[in-house]
């Protein structure tokens, strides 16, 4: 079983990954933490140093080595299903899981985070949610693709397992 997690920035894919993944007796892996072992560079230092279009070049290639894992659950980049035909590539691969945040959950999510994250470092608040709000929007029909939807603001962990299992068995 290869199962993808996707979902805006913020919406919790690592942190809940981790618990999905030994709910279901996966091995993890965080594909922002593979393309920083890759790239020798933290995801921010390579923006700064390389630009977005070489990252996602980067993101997609270490995407399609994951294609090769089995029994695994992979936390994508918020971007990760938007580019290049990725969503449809994980769909094939494995089973997507859609981690569904509403504004006001990624905005409080965010905020402290803001330094660490290369698209919103040096926004203002107004600014800020602004941005998130139309990238959001462009990203979403990619999100919805996904072969499941599970709410991020009242996630449960053991239903969530339940349902990846129930899908496996179709």
């Amino acid at each position: 079983m290869r199962v993808y997690l996707i979902g805006f920035m913020g919406s919790g894919k690592s942190t809940a990954g981790k618990k999905l993944a030994r709910k279901l007796g996966l091995g993890f892996f965080d594909l922002d933490e593979l393309i920083e072992q890759e790239s020798s560079l933290s995801i921010s230092t390579y923006f700064k140093k390389y630009g977005e279009a070489k990252f996602r070049e980067l993101e997609n290639e270490i995407l399609w080595k994951t294609f090769q894992l089995e029994n695994v659950l992979i936390s994508t980049g918020g971007g990760t299903p938007c580019f290049f035909d990725n969503i449809q590539r994980i769909n094939q691969k494995g089973i997507s899981v859609y981690l569904k945040a509403d504004i006001a959950l990624i905005i409080s999510r965010l905020k402290g985070e803001k330094n660490q994250r290369p698209l919103i470092k040096d926004k203002s608040d107004d600014e800020l949610r602004k941005y998130l709000m139309d990238l959001l929007s462009r990203r979403e029909k990619f999100y919805e693709k996904a072969h499941i939807i599970a709410s991020a603001k009242s996630l449960n962990i053991s239903e969530l397992s339940e349902q990846i299992k129930s899908f496996v068995k179709e």
